[in-house]
């Protein structure tokens, strides 16, 4: 992974960073990864997700889906129960990956009508074996499969915790698991089963995607100058101090539109506490040039803009055309198209004084996704650290669940009382 600051610093007369002000960071840096190194070594709450290249046994993975060769994967989760497994499968280009990662009746019924449940293999994920939408989805699910006369204790693989009522369930019926690992929240869980089952259930490179983490878990050294990782995360720091307070994040590859979707909560669950953190908003280029680009341009200057896209990749050609004012396409391809919309839409907001970083990778592959999701890890970790936050809890996320238990009769909750405490002023 390589990333590029310099339309920050070179934005530094408004909201960009001076050569001064990285130099007097980048000791902060210093400090903030030997709290990294210790942590990760003696795998710490937390810290243990940035070893999760190397404490993931792929083989494990493989053991566990020996019974199975699916058409379809279906995952049942939420949060990073799901958004990790999605981010892989597509940069791979794995069809027949689906996900239930929301309690909406109409879709869900909708894709588990067009499913080829014979044929589909289910992943049940929830490290506590409690989570309300997964479990309730579930229950959907195996309803469903015995409605086509599947037996769904054939059809299902569970990742899971060492105990609760999905493991408790697991244990009952035989069913293969996979572990949910200790120490690592749900959305820094990318590179462990959480992540990579369905990858590997479709033919995927998942020893790839655990190289590429490795490869970013190589690169962590103690400055920002030479850590490409701690550079995207020192900077977005230090920009949001001066105000930027959002982080639009733009990838240039359709396959990595879920990324964005991963990124955005690994940057507000984490970031989002004590009134601070950059609110994460998704775009996808070259698509969102026509639907954003003018907000990030000419809007308030409280924006860092973060563009991805791979160096290389596959190609199409752009055939002639005897439209004159469309000649100058003709001979060229799509990819330079993209790659000039990129271009372009960098300058435009280096020229207006918006803060801009450029991230790439060699090429969109297993390696590649696998070095994007370690390094956005660590970025996001060394950026708590310099915050001073908790960077591995969710405690708002917490209350919203045990509210919405509270509301179904699932136990005396005090946060379900604040629900009948809203103000209701109907306008009809």
């Amino acid at each position: 992974m390589n990333v590029d600051i310099g339309n920050v610093i070179a934005t530094a007369d408004s909201h960009g960073l001076s050569e001064a002000v990285l130099d007097r960071l980048d000791e902060r840096v210093g400090r903030a990864h030997e709290r990294i190194d210790s942590g990760l070594a003696n795998r710490e709450f937390g810290y243990a997700s940035l070893g999760l290249p190397s404490d993931t046994d792929p083989t494990v993975i493989r053991d566990a889906l020996a019974r199975f060769d699916p058409d379809a994967v279906l995952t049942v989760g939420i949060g990073g129960s799901a958004l990790g497994a999605d981010t892989v499968t597509a940069a791979l280009g794995l069809e027949g990956h689906y996900t239930l990662d929301n309690v909406d009746p109409v879709y869900n019924r909708r894709l588990l009508e067009r499913l080829p449940l014979e044929r589909t293999l289910v992943n049940v994920v929830s490290k506590s074996g409690t989570t309300a939408e997964t479990l309730s989805n579930f229950l959907v699910v195996r309803e469903a499969l015995a409605a086509a006369g599947v037996d769904w204790t054939e059809r299902t693989i569970v990742t899971t915790g060492d105990s609760g009522p999905l493991r408790e369930l697991a244990d009952a019926h035989d069913l293969p698991t996979l572990p949910v690992p200790d120490g690592v929240p749900g959305r820094f869980s990318a590179l462990s089963p959480v992540g990579l089952l369905p990858a590997a259930a479709l033919g995927g490179d998942v020893d790839g995607v655990i190289d590429g983490g490795a490869a970013g878990r190589a690169s962590l050294s103690p400055s920002l100058f030479e850590t490409p990782a701690y550079a995207y995360g020192a900077v977005a720091y230090a920009l949001e101090n001066r105000g930027v307070t959002t982080n639009a994040f733009v990838p240039y590859a359709e396959s990595l539109e879920p990324f964005g979707e991963w990124f955005a909560q690994l940057w507000a669950e984490s970031l989002g506490k004590d009134g601070l953190g950059q609110t994460p908003a998704r775009a996808l280029g070259a698509t969102d040039q026509h639907s954003q680009l003018q907000l990030y341009r000419a809007g308030r200057k409280d924006k860092l803009v973060t563009l991805v896209r791979p160096r290389e990749r596959d190609d199409l050609a752009i055939p002639d055309t005897d439209i004159e004012e469309l000649s100058y396409l003709g001979g060229k391809t799509l990819g330079e198209l993209l790659d000039a919309e990129f271009e372009a839409t960098e300058a435009s907001l280096a020229a207006v004084g918006q803060p801009n970083v450029r991230i790439e990778v060699d090429r969109l592959d297993a390696e590649g996704i696998g070095e994007l999701l370690y390094g956005m890890e660590a970025a996001c970790v060394l950026c708590g650290e310099l915050m001073g936050v908790e960077t591995f809890t969710q405690p708002a996320v917490e209350w919203g669940k045990r509210a919405a238990r509270g509301l179904l009769g699932g136990g005396d909750f005090e946060e379900a009382d604040a629900v009948a405490e809203k103000t209701v002023r109907w306008i009809e």
